[in-house]
């Protein structure tokens, strides 16, 4: 059993891990044959990232900048919706947001990964699920680019077979394409991957498209509280992923 599990409206159970909220139905969930990762929030980190790269941007524009508590409640739906974000929160006319999103691009370049930090278990978990040989994808709606700039620098890229940005699909989360695309390029169909995530957004995504979905305890979340965003499990840290799948692997063994 997992650790510290307890129902949403109702009664857990005590066992081995740490997830502190699940509800019924993790305890059937088939076991996954890939997993999919969200980054900011989920991986890394990086609210000290988008807030220097703002502050830098809107700075060189000659704004006032927003604060730390706006750019985490507004993270997690790409760039181009904080930038605006950002320009309607200061009282800034729309019609910058080209000269804003202009240096705010060249600023993330240079200043990608240096205010973010790898949250703790993540990449122990990572080695771990990567030796299992289970396919790792990290699906994020940062531009792909800038999401494998950062895994690389933060010693995480060689644990994934793939990684895709919020420029890699016609659509970003949460609208559920991106899993269901990534499944596809890896031969599956959304049902057979779990979705890992920190938000809504995660959670909105593979809902539609019919993936579990855990959420870390840790993340963002546009400030709600994670334990209302619909997730089959709410995890306090990556590294009870191995014990999950070992009892969905233990159900189908009989």
């Amino acid at each position: 059993m997992l650790l510290g599990v307890k129902f949403v409206g109702g009664k857990g159970h005590q066992g081995i891990g740490m997830t502190r909220l699940c509800s019924p139905a993790v305890f059937s969930l088939a076991s996954p044959r890939a997993l999919l990762f969200d980054l900011d929030g989920t991986l890394v980190d990086t609210l000290g990232d988008f807030c220097a790269v703002l502050d830098a941007a809107f700075t060189e524009c000659g704004w006032p900048t927003p604060s730390r508590a706006f750019v985490a409640a507004t993270i997690g739906k790409g760039g181009e919706h904080l930038i605006r974000s950002a320009l309607t929160h200061q009282g800034i006319p729309q019609d910058a947001y080209a000269m804003a999103a202009e240096a705010y691009q060249r600023h993330y370049e240079h200043l990608n990964g240096t205010h973010s930090q790898v949250f703790p278990g993540v990449s122990e978990a990572l080695a771990g699920l990567h030796q299992r040989g289970l396919p790792l994808v990290c699906l994020t709606n940062k531009p792909q680019a800038f999401a494998r700039t950062l895994l690389d620098r933060k010693g995480l890229l060689a644990c994934f077979s793939a990684v895709w940005g919020g420029d890699s699909f016609e659509r970003k989360k949460p609208d559920p394409l991106p899993i269901v695309r990534s499944a596809e390029l890896l031969g599956l169909r959304a049902q057979q991957v779990w979705m890992i995530g920190d938000s809504r957004n995660d959670a909105q995504a593979a809902r539609a498209a019919g993936a579990p979905v855990m959420l870390v305890a840790y993340g963002y979340n546009h400030g709600e509280p994670v334990e209302q965003a619909g997730a089959d499990a709410v995890l306090e840290s990556l590294l009870e992923l191995p014990p999950m799948l070992d009892e969905a692997a233990a159900r189908e063994a009989g």
